[in-house]
Parts: structure tokens; sequence; C-alpha cells
């Protein structure tokens, strides 16, 4: 995560398997974008509650930060 850093998402999570990224997900576009191309057979409802989820750990995150 991170605050006021110019041209850089407020928060990103990287998803990584034995060094491999798997996964992305940048608040400024609000999605979860598969890195790997055998990702691509999961289908639109498992990226949707991906995205639930990632969207949901930003904003605890952002309170969090915000009661430290």
């Amino acid at each position: 995560a991170s605050s006021k850093v110019t041209n850089f998402p407020e928060f990103v999570v990287v998803g990584m398997v034995d060094g491999v990224q798997m996964v992305l997900y940048d608040s400024n576009v609000q999605k979860v974008v598969p890195e790997q191309v055998w990702m691509n057979k999961a289908d639109a409802e498992y990226w949707e509650r991906e995205r639930e989820k990632f969207l949901h750990s930003q904003h605890d995150f952002k309170a969090d930060v915000d009661i430290l």
C-alpha cells in the first residue's frame, strides 16, 4: 500500500507461487488480472469474487493505517 505516491496505486496485491507472479490487483483499476495464460480458464464469477476480496482487503488495510 502507498500514500500520496505520484503515479502509483494506493493499494496493490501481487499473488506469487514459487516465485512466479500469478495475479495482480491494482486499486486504480479495481480488477484482478491473471498473469499466467492458464489462469484465463477461470470463469468471470471467480474473478469477481477475487476482486471483491481484494477490494475488502484494501478498505481494511486503509482503516488499519488510519487507526495507527
